[in-house]
């Protein structure tokens, strides 16, 4: 059935006539423009609808965020019954004491769209737009890999940004030195904890880290951890790609603007489906934080998987961080890290990383 405003209410209808969850639920406001976002949707952030002439219904969240463009009719209502459930289970949440309401609001929207659709409710649990789950249930610690540091990162500590490169045979030490990184301290094994202690002086240990790299290998990942990288350092894609380097994940915080933002380059390309730069505030548990069906639909599936097995980790930022160790791989020694174990540079002098300045080998 081709997609018109029409159409969408006589189905709507139908199905809140069988609900008694959506008895009372409107279908979010429809248009035939984003233009109209602010006049129609009225709450910002809320689900606005348009539909295209072709038959076509994109939704939005403010007029320049489209969250998905689908031509099948019961997707559209799909994501406006996820919406309507959305909002009632943070309603509950928001007026019950304490954290249980929290840990249950997942799989309480899950329970209320079982309620209408049992097939709704698999989609949800999936996270993605079919309801096909390809990420595996997780029966472990989920804050053992890499999302143990996610509630100190929220605080820029223990570094402001958190960097992972992934290739065929890189190099942690070539890529440290790319960025600004003292080729002869990377290729002496310096460790941080003899950072703090050059020279035979107890330095500061907050100005070791301003003015240092930490570094290293975890599974498949190189990861680099800094606050800031010299002047005149250019670690480029083009640069990364001549050591090998074919996917980049970056974390950054900036603790004082409430800006941590994501960003994952594959083949010299950013992969954000054009959302630009992508904001983990974006991210609300039992909310897909990215484009339905996009480039990054396998994190709102790795996403969904982590509220659903994880209903104890009340930190939005550890359970974000758990479903990107699961999606990519991704981790951090938390030991060595926490034990200053981990190799460290200073920069290098002159404010230039040069991927020439170690030995190949």
């Amino acid at each position: 059935m081709r997609i018109t405003e029409n159409a969408l209410k006589r189905a709507w209808y139908r199905i809140a006539a069988d609900s008694d969850l959506l008895d009372d639920v409107m279908l979010p406001p429809i248009g035939t423009s984003p233009d109209q976002y602010v006049q129609r949707a009225g709450d910002p952030g809320g689900l606005y609808l348009v539909v295209g002439e072709d038959g076509t219904a994109r939704g939005y969240r403010g007029p320049h965020r489209e969250i998905f463009a689908t031509q099948d009719l019961d997707q559209v209502l799909y994501f406006a019954a996820e919406e309507a459930v959305g909002d009632l289970a943070e309603h509950i949440v928001a007026h019950s004491p304490g954290q249980g309401a929290v840990t249950n609001l997942v799989t309480g929207q899950a329970e209320m769209l079982d309620g209408i659709n049992p097939a709704w409710g698999g989609r949800f649990r999936g996270g993605g737009t079919d309801g096909a789950r390809t990420v595996q249930p997780c029966r472990r610690d989920p804050l053992e890999r890499l999302a143990w540091i996610a509630g100190t990162w929220r605080d820029q500590d223990p570094y402001t940004n958190l960097a992972f490169f992934r290739g065929e045979d890189i190099s942690a030490e070539r890529i440290a030195v790319l960025h600004g990184a003292d080729p002869g301290q990377t290729a002496a094994g310096t460790r941080l904890s003899d950072l703090r202690s050059m020279d035979g002086t107890a330095r500061d240990h907050g100005a070791i880290v301003w003015e240092s790299f930490c570094f290293g290998q975890a599974g498949d990942w190189a990861f680099l951890m800094y606050h800031e990288t010299p002047p005149g350092v250019r670690a480029d894609s083009a640069a990364l790609a001549r050591l090998g380097v074919t996917e980049t994940v970056r974390l950054s915080a900036c603790a004082a603007k409430a800006i941590y933002t994501f960003d994952y380059t594959r083949e010299g390309h950013r992969v954000d489906d054009d959302w630009g730069v992508l904001e983990l505030i974006w991210y609300d548990r039992g909310r897909a934080p990215y484009y339905r069906g996009g480039q990054l639909d396998f994190l709102n599936q790795a996403v969904r998987r982590a509220e659903l097995d994880h209903p104890e980790l009340t930190n939005e930022f550890e359970l974000y961080f758990h479903a990107l160790e699961t999606a990519l791989g991704l981790r951090l020694p938390q030991q060595d890290i926490e034990a200053g174990t981990v190799q460290a540079a200073q920069w290098a002098r002159g404010g230039s990383g040069r991927a020439d300045a170690l030995p190949s080998g």
